[in-house]
């Protein structure tokens, strides 16, 4: 009898197989549909701290103008009350993050109603921007767990490394004063030393690492002269890169690890869950080949281990992490080997 079941941040999921958050998981019909194919999780799409911002100066730019007019008039007025401007500031800013959240809360809420799946919110931030209000407010509308999926590009030169990584550290520790539900980290791997921060990371009391996250990438149209998107997609091959990480960290942090990027298949999960991740996340391949990938990859999986005698996914999961492995150096050889590549 093959057992898919995993425990993954505290939660039972029916298998290891998670639907990553993306435009895919923006509705309700999607959400209903990737649970009838087999999901074990689904991972809501996030909300940004751009669009809250975004909407939150929209708002203030408008009441701005009304404020010069009302100022010209009644200047004495205002100057003497200006404590009255700064209270109606905070209202409208307050209003405005409050009437965007309120549709992701909402939004939340009629998933969970809707499947009988674990369901994940997720906050994409780059900042410590009043996170924990926003989360507080998530948690309360009913998920089951919350992803804060974080990506500081160190393109700024006047910033070093631990100004940039600090940026991790502060938003888990306002997130984690106000939630109590399990929290995921879902980060890239622009670190000054990966291995060292990720373990860091991993004692925050975070439930999972997420490895990696997938950012948009520029590109150069050379006949139009724009910039545009570049490979939004992952593709298969791009697993490889995830895999050494897994593998690597696997057994030496102090939370669970899901696996992500590049993963179509049931080969590839499989890779992944024996380098070590306790459950994979999908989504480009959702993009690619429909919701009916979720039921492939799971049946994948089960056929696998029923030909390898494996009863359930404990029993094989960081049997070839790099902690187990014979010649550990494997997951970190980064020059060209004829020997390993089967390349003349």
């Amino acid at each position: 009898m093959i057992n898919l079941k995993t425990n993954f941040m505290g939660l039972e999921l029916k298998n290891p197989v998670i639907a990553g958050s993306s435009g895919l998981t923006n509705t309700i019909d999607n959400i209903r549909q990737l649970a009838e194919h087999g999901a074990g999780a689904v991972v809501l799409k996030s909300i940004f701290e751009e669009q809250i911002r975004f909407e939150t100066d929209k708002l203030l730019a408008s009441e701005n103008e009304n404020i010069v007019r009302w100022k010209s008039a009644f200047e004495s007025i205002v100057e003497k009350r200006s404590y009255d401007y700064a209270e109606a500031l905070d209202y409208m800013s307050n209003y405005a993050r409050e009437h965007t959240l309120n549709d992701y809360l909402k939004f939340i809420s009629e998933a969970k109603k809707s499947v009988d799946i674990p369901v994940i919110a997720s906050i994409n931030c780059i900042s410590a921007y009043d996170w924990s209000f926003f989360a507080r407010r998530i948690q309360e509308a009913g998920a089951d767990a919350l992803e804060l999926n974080v990506y500081v590009l160190p393109s700024n030169p006047l910033k070093d490394g631990q100004e940039n990584e600090q940026i991790y550290f502060d938003v888990i520790r306002e997130v984690k004063k106000h939630v109590s539900v399990p929290v995921s980290l879902k980060i890239g791997y622009y670190f000054s030393g990966l291995s060292k921060k990720v373990i860091e990371l991993s004692n925050t009391g975070i439930s999972s690492l997420v490895l990696f996250n997938r950012p948009y990438s520029p590109d150069i149209d050379i006949e139009k002269m724009e910039i545009s998107s570049a490979n939004i997609l992952s593709t298969p091959a791009e697993y490889s890169h995830t895999l050494r990480w897994v593998g690597i960290l696997s057994g030496r942090l102090g939370c669970q690890i899901a696996a992500s990027t590049g993963i179509h298949d049931a080969e590839t999960a499989i890779r992944n869950i024996l380098a070590g991740a306790d459950v994979v996340q999908v989504a480009s391949a959702l993009y690619r080949n429909g919701f009916s990938q979720i039921e492939k990859i799971v049946g994948g999986i089960e056929n696998w281990m029923n030909t390898h005698h494996y009863a359930s996914i404990d029993q094989f999961r960081g049997k070839m992490s790099q902690k187990n492995m014979e010649n550990p150096s494997v997951f970190e050889r980064v020059q060209f080997m004829k020997l390993y590549s089967k390349i003349e």
